[in-house]
């Protein structure tokens, strides 16, 4: 503290010894020769080494020793071009001060703003930190507790009745989805912050679908859902794109949880595979409510649920992770109703329609006839 009211002090000191030469120096020149603008620079100065008081001060005494001048040490204001001189001088020296506190003012609101920014770029580093921490020491527990069900359902520790082991199913399958939600948290978390990671190899889409429907097919069954595979107009039967076969499982699946849970009882899923000169094209279409108009721009933003009326309500995690996956392999990823307004005249016309486009495989043609022969 002793160190800055020192530092304070000597630019005071700085400040009155400028005005000093400067009032000497303009009062003792000849009045064609006004230096009254000399005093800018300790306007400047105090602008930027003090405060905003001083900024003011330093304006007020400036204009005024100008204005003076006009009567010491000899009357001038008579001399209408002295006069008009000193007016103008005055007039640009208020301004100096009007600027420079202005600039002052703005540079202090930057100086807050960054302060904001860099307080929620750490809060948002250190929420980070501490969800992906969270979401990794849980998963040991998960899995211990499901090796546990696991083997209370293979009687290892004893005799099992029915409905000990209806139950123990029901718990197991409540820690398998979160152990799912607890990756696919991290896994967004990690994206995030790492950017995403994927193996690359030429992926046949038809096999990963194919593999996707196996994978909900359980959850499919238990919504009365029915899904089917079909082809566009283009009729292609095997299409090749250059993918991560996980991560682009985990799109398929991810989609495919969607519309089932956007169906009602008895509804139907279809996955739709077209193919054209650049692209690879999936649309995964539901006979479900749609999507309400306020849903629409915000369907693969983080943790958005909607407002949604369907049988299992998600984490909000698993469209923002298909964006993630599909925009890393250099595709596009869309969400709209399969019907407009106008042509949903009936119930039967409802639904929604979910799909991507990834780029085709350079030897795709290739790959295709290589698959077709050993079909």
């Amino acid at each position: 503290m002793p160190r800055l009211q020192e530092q304070h002090l000597t630019r005071v000191w700085l400040i009155v010894g400028l005005f000093a030469i400067i009032i000497v120096l303009d009062f003792f020149t000849p009045p064609p020769y006004a230096l009254g603008f000399l005093y800018t620079g300790p306007i400047l100065l105090a602008s930027s080494r003090l405060n905003r008081s001083a900024t003011v001060q330093a304006t007020v005494m400036a204009t005024g020793f100008t204005l003076l001048n006009l009567f010491i040490p000899k009357a001038e204001w008579m001399n209408s071009s002295n006069l008009m001189n000193r007016l103008l001088m005055a007039l640009a020296l208020i301004v100096t001060g009007w600027l420079s506190d202005r600039n002052l003012r703005h540079e202090e609101a930057l100086a807050r703003h960054k302060a904001q920014l860099q307080a929620q770029e750490q809060l948002a580093s250190a929420r980070e930190d501490f969800v992906s921490t969270l979401t990794h020491d849980l998963k040991t527990p998960l899995l211990g507790a499901i090796e546990t069900l696991n083997s209370l359902q293979q009687e290892k520790y004893g005799a099992v009745t029915a409905a000990q082991q209806k139950v123990f199913s029901a718990i197991a399958r409540s820690h398998e989805n979160s152990l799912e939600l607890i990756e696919t948290l991290l896994d967004v978390y990690r994206n995030d912050t790492e950017g995403v990671r994927l193996k690359l190899a030429p992926v046949e889409l038809v096999a990963i679908a194919e593999e996707a429907i196996a994978t909900v097919s359980e959850l499919a069954a238990k919504r009365r859902v029915e899904i089917n595979l079909t082809f566009g107009e283009s009729n292609a039967r095997a299409l090749w794109v250059n993918g991560d076969p996980l991560q682009l499982q985990r799109v398929f699946s991810n989609l495919l949880t969607n519309a089932i849970n956007n169906c009602t009882r008895g509804g139907k899923v279809e996955i739709l595979l077209e193919s054209d000169f650049n692209y690879q094209v999936v649309k995964i279409l539901d006979n479900g409510r749609g999507i309400t108009p306020d849903e629409l721009p915000r369907l693969f933003e983080r943790f958005y649920q909607g407002h949604s009326d369907r049988q299992s309500m998600g984490s909000g995690l698993g469209l923002y992770l298909t964006r993630q996956l599909i925009e890393a392999h250099g595709g596009t990823v869309w969400g709209k109703n399969r019907f407009s307004s106008k042509e949903a005249t009936s119930r039967s016309q409802r639904g929604a329609s979910f799909g991507f486009r990834l780029p085709v495989h350079q030897r795709s043609e290739q790959l295709s006839s290589h698959f077709d022969e050993i079909s």
